[in-house]
């Protein structure tokens, strides 16, 4: 089965909210805010491991995926889905691609379209968060979790139907983004968990265009 449309629009928009590291532990929120603004312009590309968890309430359905993301400055961007079943979703920043071996199929549609909203002002800069956002402690009271992690709650100041809050939890050791939750309209989730980041290794572009293997059939991508 090939990523469900709300699964996949979930997705893109945590796409701006991956590459954040180098914030301190800071324990107040300005300093946070400040340290993410200010750290978000020293990365040009990352790569780490992912693991993928979309809770659907209604229908009580928790579908878990894992693999590799890459990520460049540009909204170049490419997801390597090891499990449940094989597929890729690659964008050279103009065009973006989701392809699908077990339906023999891409969907290719524009990536400026696909991500508009949150993601794709942020996509070029992580630098206006108070504009698009209002930030707080999840819990101002013990701003860490059980495992030391410092937690984020990010509400829009516009929310969407498939973005209606952004929760973020970073480590302290490393300054890395461990986590990051994020709610529909419905309080359904897509939960992403990270591990083996690098920030600046020197990407490729190539690694960041798709074409179509012999014999496969393009068809428009439509998310609504």
């Amino acid at each position: 089965m090939g990523m469900r449309p709300r699964a996949l629009r979930l997705l893109l928009l945590l796409l701006a909210f991956l590459p954040l590291t180098g914030l301190a532990a800071a324990q107040e929120l300005d300093q946070v805010v400040a340290g993410l603004e200010s750290t978000y312009g020293k990365i040009n590309d990352l790569r780490a491991e992912f693991s993928q968890a979309s809770a659907n309430k209604s229908l009580g359905q928790d579908i878990k995926a894992e693999g590799t993301v890459y990520l460049k400055k540009g909204g170049k961007m490419r997801w390597d889905y090891k499990s449940p079943a094989p597929q890729q979703i690659v964008s050279d920043g103009a065009s973006l691609w989701v392809y699908t071996p077990e339906l023999n199929q891409v969907n290719k549609g524009s990536a400026p379209k696909a991500l508009a909203g949150p993601a794709g002002s942020f996509l070029a800069g992580l630098g206006r968060v108070r504009d698009e956002f209002n930030v707080r402690f999840l819990n101002p009271a013990q701003k860490v979790d059980g495992a030391g992690r410092v937690v984020l709650d990010l509400t829009p100041k516009a929310p969407t139907p498939l973005l209606t809050r952004l929760v973020l939890a970073i480590d302290p050791k490393d300054s890395v983004v461990r986590q990051a939750v994020l709610y529909d309209q419905f309080q359904n989730t897509v939960t992403m968990s990270f591990t083996k980041v690098a920030t600046n290794s020197g990407l490729a572009d190539s690694l960041f265009a798709f074409t179509p293997p012999p014999g496969v059939s393009v068809v428009p991508l439509e998310i609504r």
